[in-house]
């Protein structure tokens, strides 16, 4: 049965370094629920003293309703997923997944068949006769999450298990992993740095800056309605405007800032009728990338930086001419930033 987890009033220090300050967190029965941010943000520190391997100096962990704060990790009934996959190279990967079970004196028959079970449900069951050095990246993870998910853990908890493989395997384990706790109706805690890892499968998420939750919300609203200028520049790339770069065509009271992401902004004249904040540039470099291209568009505003626009399905390239351009967006992809 899929449980809660509650960070209340979360302090951890080392040394003059505050890692966590004051983190109050909520994450929902069966949410994969991810911590993002950059290196130092405390978002592993977090995610650690979830799984127990460090104490607070204030505040409280709650799993399921129970304060766990002080208790080992072993009592606590949580699944832990590495960064390094930290397999046994000398026992097979029936072995590798087994060994916890074998530490709870889970009995043979049963032990098995728990073993059976997590090794297909990552769809490695034709291989737990082999060792770990004949498998892919791809596959030890996937024995790595197995292992985790064979003591049955109240919630699995995640620590950038991605971050040693390739491009595409990342890919396709993102959806795995997502398959798997979704199948297994597990709560998930899953820290990384990747923003698209984050966006693609996350329920919810954190984007975490020096030891504090900066936004917590759903990837579209994350995305979509940044809170303040680290969020929107962290998550996405965007182009950070003075609140009266439009004029008298629409004002943006107690705006410090805009934030108006690349694919919003859009070259030509608007459609008629259509809602649009109308602008004039020139456009003066150009990246092609296939299925977009990237746009760098002065606009002539003294104090405004050049604006990233991008092109979708592009039809033309003219990677080095400067041509003048009408450009638009929309008021409602428009978002004011207090901060």
């Amino acid at each position: 049965m899929a449980v809660s987890i509650q960070i209340q009033g979360l302090v951890k220090r080392f040394g003059a370094t505050v890692a966590l300050d004051r983190v109050d967190l909520t994450i929902e029965p069966g949410e994969l629920f991810f911590l993002l941010g950059p290196s130092g943000c405390g978002k592993t520190t977090l995610l650690r003293h979830v799984a127990g391997f460090y104490e607070p100096d204030e505040g409280s962990v709650l799993i399921g309703g129970e304060d766990v704060t002080r208790l080992p990790p072993h009592k606590r009934d949580t699944g832990m997923v590495f960064q390094s996959y930290a397999l046994w190279p000398h026992m097979t990967i029936a072995e590798n997944v087994a060994f916890g079970l074998q530490m709870r004196k889970v009995p043979k028959a049963e032990a098995a068949e728990r073993v059976r079970a997590a090794l297909a449900a990552v769809k490695m069951e034709d291989k737990a006769s082999r060792k770990p050095n004949q498998l892919s990246g791809g596959q030890q993870q996937r024995v790595a999450l197995a292992r985790a998910l064979v003591v049955q853990p109240r919630c699995l908890l995640l620590d950038e298990p991605l971050s040693n493989l390739d491009a595409k395997l990342r890919l396709e384990m993102r959806l795995e992993i997502r398959r798997i706790c979704k199948e297994a109706g597990l709560t998930a805690v899953y820290v990384t740095h990747d923003q698209k890892e984050a966006l693609s499968i996350a329920d919810r998420l954190a984007v975490m800056q020096a030891g504090r939750l900066e936004q917590v919300g759903a990837p579209l609203e994350v995305y979509r309605r940044p809170k303040n200028r680290f969020v929107a520049s962290f998550i996405g790339e965007t182009n950070f405007l003075p609140p009266d770069f439009f004029g008298a065509q629409a004002s943006f009271p107690g705006a410090a800032a805009l934030s108006v992401r690349p694919e919003v902004v859009r070259l030509g004249a608007p459609p008629a009728g259509a809602p649009a904040l109308r602008f004039r540039g020139t456009v003066h470099g150009t990246v092609y990338l296939g299925e977009t291209a990237e746009h760098l568009l002065d606009t002539g505003v003294p104090g405004v930086p050049e604006l990233k626009v991008f092109e979708l399905n592009p039809e033309v390239l003219a990677r080095d001419e400067s041509r003048p351009v009408e450009a638009w967006v929309a008021p409602a992809d428009v978002v004011p930033l207090a901060e």
